[in-house]
């Protein structure tokens, strides 16, 4: 099975990101995806696209969500469903 390339664009502190985490972890697909947490603070250029809209979730180079992150929705992504 290849597993989704999920990227979540974030930054310390981040309550909401910390939140949409928690929504992905409780989608019931964690063997489905692979996870890579980006800090927007470690790159100016994402600081300039994303400012204070994070958290950013992209599956396969897509966007996802943005601020909220739907576990079901999460999980349909995904799955490709």
């Amino acid at each position: 099975m290849i597993k989704a390339e999920v990227i979540l664009y974030t930054r310390p502190g981040c309550h909401l990101c910390d939140v949409a985490k928690a929504a992905m972890a409780g989608s019931g697909c964690p063997d489905s995806y692979e996870l890579t947490e980006v800090n927007i603070d470690s790159d100016p250029l994402l600081v300039e696209r994303y400012g204070n809209h994070i958290p950013v979730v992209l599956i396969n180079g897509v966007e996802a969500f943005r601020h909220r992150v739907d576990p079901e929705v999460f999980r349909a992504r995904v799955l490709g469903l």
